[in-house]
């Protein structure tokens, strides 16, 4: 059971992700009723010995087969665009955090605030505690408010990466001289753990992401011992 529950997405911890998720099973339910569909015609046609050689058209099948292909796209079509808008929609951000790319591990300023900025490296497996993950956890984690409008400027200081965090449906490309923006709001509190998405060198797979999310009070406690 663990087994084919590692095989499906992670929990969403934002409405976002939520929505990701329903047109997910959305799809594959279409795709499901699709796949049923053409094997038991190819089953039905391999086993019978029905047949008619003097068949040369069939104007309502032909149109019945072109036209169910193009309603089932459609169905596909607006929910995908739908997304599509939610994910670039930028509401108003009631906090901005920037995220800086290096070759291998991420910087992050809360321009908000003064002088709260860090950089954020992967930790080595001989400083972590039971239970922290290998390769997953960072010695500065980024902490954020839950329940909180956030907006997040992705750019890289030397070659491409990505700024990825799956709970979150998020994933920015990180572009040297480019600004990039995404925006999240996290309905639970927890830790949201991400990485680079992006082929970015020999260290690529070891600036992972991890995201704190604390209520409102925390985060202010927080800021303030920072």
């Amino acid at each position: 059971m663990a087994t084919w529950g590692n095989l499906g997405m992670q929990d969403a911890a934002s409405p976002l992700m939520e929505q990701l998720i329903f047109f997910h099973d959305h799809a594959l339910m279409i795709l499901t009723m699709i796949t049923v569909m053409v094997a038991y015609i190819m089953i039905s046609l391999s086993s019978n010995n029905f047949i008619n050689r003097n068949l040369l058209e069939g104007q309502m099948i032909e149109f019945i087969w072109t036209a169910l292909p193009a309603v089932t796209l459609i169905f596909i079509a607006m929910p995908s665009l739908h997304l599509l808008y939610l994910i670039d929609e930028v509401n108003s951000p009631m906090l901005t955090v920037k995220s800086i790319g290096h070759q291998w591990y991420w910087s992050y300023e809360y321009s908000d605030f003064n002088n709260v900025e860090f950089d954020s490296y992967m930790k080595p497996y001989n400083e972590m505690n039971d239970n922290e993950f290998r390769l997953l956890d960072v010695d500065n984690r980024v902490v954020l408010p839950m329940n909180t409008q956030i907006r997040v400027l992705v750019t890289a200081a030397d070659v491409l990466h990505s700024w990825t965090v799956p709970a979150l449906g998020i994933k920015i490309d990180a572009i040297p001289g480019r600004l990039n923006q995404g925006s999240f709001m996290i309905s639970r509190p927890g830790l949201l753990y991400g990485q680079c998405s992006e082929i970015c060198g020999a260290n690529h797979s070891f600036m992972p992401i991890v995201i704190e999310s604390v209520p409102t009070d925390n985060f202010i406690k927080w800021l303030k011992s920072n």
